[in-house]
Formats: C-alpha cells, sequence, structure tokens
C-alpha cells in the first residue's frame, strides 16, 4: 500500500521497542514519553534546554509546595544554580526554611502517609505527608534564624532578596563549619548571585522569627514593594539587553503569580512598551476550571500581558506532580546542556532598578505630553 503524504502525521512514530533495563533519562525522556502527560514533560525537557537555557535568555523559577523537605532543593534547585541554568528565583518561604535544616545537621525521613498523627504528636514527631522529622528540628532551627536575624546588619529595611543574600551567608557558614557538603538554596543564592524573592514573606517559619525579632526590639523591615520593581527590572533588563526572558513555574500560588506579574507591571502599571515573557514552562497538578492555577494556562497568561502572543507556541504545561516531573527534568537538562556563564542577577540589582527607573520616566513624560 502506497502511503499518503499528511501533515497531520507528520510527528514521529510510536514504537513499541521494550525499554532496556538502566536506560538514561535523556533516551527514557526522548524515546519513550510518548504521549499525555509524559509527551507534556518530554515537551518541557525539549523547551527547557533547547531554547529557554540559550545564553541570552534569563531564566526565572518559582517554587511553591513542600519540595525542600523531600530533598529537591539539594538534589534539584541548587544544581541548576550552580550550573547557571535558573537565574532568579521566587520561592515561598516555607521551602526556604525546610530546605535550612539539612544545612545546619538534621534530618528528615522517609515515613508514611498512614500513620497514627495523635500517636506522632506525643512522640514529638512532625510529619508532611510521608517525611517524619523531630519536632526539635523546628525548635533549633527557628534559634539559628532568629540568632542571624538579631545581629546589627539586618537591623534595617531591605527586600527579600536581600534578606535571603544574608542568610545565605550565615547558612554557607553554617555548613562548612559541619562539613555538610550539599548546599540549601540560601547557601546557593549566596555563592552564585542567584536573587530569591519570597513573594510572602510572613507567610512562613522564617517571616514569623523575624516577627518574634521586631516583637523584641529588632528592626528588621521587608520591603515587599521593592521586590515587585526589582523583579520586573530584571524581565526589562532582560529585554532590553536584545536577550529573552523565559519562566519554569514548579507548581502555581502566590510565587507563580510573582513571577508572571512582572510583565503587567512593567506595560500596564508603568506604562512602558513591552509584550511578555518569551517562553512558559509550567508543572503543575492544578485544574484551569476551578482557579486553581493562580494565572492560569498560558493562553489566559497572553490576556494579561504577561505571556508574548507571539510565543504561546513556546509554551508547555505538563500537569504532573513536581516531585516526579522536577528530577527528571533537572537530570534531563544537566546532561544536554552545558554550564551557563552565572549570570549574578543579585549583584546587578541596581543597575537594573535604574533602567525602569529610567524607561517609567520617559513613559510617564511621554503620556503627559500626548494629553496636552
Amino acid at each position: 500500500m502506497t502511503k499518503k503524504s499528511n501533515r497531520f502525521l507528520s510527528g514521529k512514530s510510536i514504537e513499541r521497542k521494550p525499554i532496556p533495563k538502566n536506560i538514561g533519562v535523556v533516551d527514557l525522556v526522548e524515546h519513550y514519553f510518548n504521549a499525555y502527560n509524559a509527551a507534556r514533560l518530554r515537551e518541557a525537557c525539549q523547551l527547557f534546554t533547547q531554547k529557554m537555557l540559550v545564553p541570552e535568555s534569563t531564566v526565572g523559577m518559582s517554587i511553591t509546595g513542600a519540595l525542600t523537605p523531600a530533598g529537591l532543593g539539594g538534589t534539584c534547585i541548587v544544581p541548576l544554580m550552580k550550573a547557571g541554568l535558573v537565574d532568579w528565583i521566587v520561592s515561598t518561604g516555607a521551602n526556604l526554611y525546610h530546605d535550612t535544616h539539612f544545612s545546619i545537621g538534621h534530618s528528615l525521613h522517609r515515613g508514611s502517609p498512614y500513620g497514627d498523627d495523635k500517636a506522632l504528636r506525643n512522640a514529638g514527631v512532625i510529619r508532611i505527608y510521608d517525611i517524619l522529622f523531630d519536632y526539635e528540628v523546628l525548635l533549633s532551627t527557628d534559634a539559628f534564624f532568629r540568632s542571624i536575624l538579631r545581629l546589627e546588619e539586618f537591623q534595617k529595611e531591605m527586600g527579600t532578596a536581600e534578606l535571603h543574600y544574608r542568610m545565605g551567608k550565615y547558612v554557607a557558614e553554617r555548613e562548612k563549619a559541619l562539613g555538610i557538603k550539599h548546599s540549601s538554596m540560601l547557601s546557593a543564592a549566596y555563592k552564585y548571585g542567584v536573587p530569591i524573592y519570597t513573594s510572602s514573606p510572613g507567610d512562613s517559619s522564617i517571616g514569623m522569627n523575624i516577627a518574634e525579632v521586631e516583637l523584641t526590639g529588632g528592626k528588621i523591615r521587608i520591603d515587599v514593594l521593592l521586590d515587585v520593581n526589582e523583579t520586573a527590572s530584571i524581565v526589562l533588563a532582560a529585554k532590553r539587553s536584545g536577550g529573552k526572558s523565559s519562566v519554569v513555574l514548579i507548581g502555581g500560588g502566590s510565587p507563580k503569580n510573582f513571577v508572571l506579574q512582572t510583565e503587567p507591571q512593567i506595560q500596564e502599571v508603568l506604562g512602558i512598551n513591552e509584550k511578555g515573557h518569551d517562553y512558559f514552562l509550567q508543572i503543575t497538578d492544578a485544574r484551569p476550571d476551578t482557579g486553581g492555577l493562580s494565572g492560569a494556562t498560558p493562553g489566559e497568561a497572553v490576556t494579561w500581558g504577561k505571556v508574548d502572543p507571539d510565543s504561546l507556541g513556546d509554551a508547555v504545561v505538563s500537569y504532573l506532580d513536581s516531585t516526579v516531573a522536577l528530577p527528571i527534568m533537572t537530570s534531563y537538562a544537566l546532561a544536554k546542556v552545558k554550564p551557563r556563564k552565572l549570570k549574578k542577577l543579585y549583584h546587578r540589582r541596581e543597575e537594573f532598578m535604574s533602567l525602569l527607573s529610567g524607561e517609567y520616566q520617559k513613559a510617564k513624560a511621554k503620556k503627559s505630553k500626548l494629553k496636552k
């Protein structure tokens, strides 16, 4: 039978070749993730490595859910930071807090989600689904953070990127003193100059301990509005340098929106001419019809100016558990892409803010002139 040419059948043929034992992640993803959300994860891996990780692209990542208690801070996010594959981050404070347990010598353990929670409470054991650890881990981590936050260098107003950078210095020192080989997100941010923001700094144990320090006379103040403008300035600087802005969204929630709202802040609020993020990749298990995507799908994000409409084809949403998808995507990226030169965006924040302020003043003057 003569095979007819059909443009709808141009995709790679699906094979039934048995999976070999000990197959590598790259071969597994490229040859066996053929359909459904496995295919979306393959597309996400390929978008990440082929377009997002070119040298001129600036990559922002949002992180939600209890990922670091499961070890994903050290196993996935830190290696991406070290290799220059993630340039700036918006994380929940909880992820930064729980990641620090490992850095100050504590352990978290595999367990069961079906245990007797009353018995765990009586035994002084905390449960995060199937992760178990001693209650003293919380008290020790609280004490560690409060001892840092009472230092003189913290008694001022600052954004969360500066807060985390300064905290990261002391976390790195503790890791070194204890001989801990694997960095936390905070210490990696300090070492590699990756700014980490928290969109809701009061909504975590770190924020709770800052509140305790303030209650006892501390002068530390968190400027969340500075964070809004600093993150917008990072995106604007990426675009004005002739580069691209890429976003990798692990989960939803406030961090996802905080990464995406940079473009409406630039366009809608500040009136600066811009078009939206160039590349959009999200791993989520939330459904759009319940409002659970907190910023919604890439198509909806286009209507807000969050995503460049001309780049909508370069957007992938994979409806998967982040704890499954992120290790696969990380391993795939580290195997496929050479480390990029570190952008060290933390140390360029003043430069970027100057650019943002200058363009805002120009846009404001132009708008005023048109009204006359």
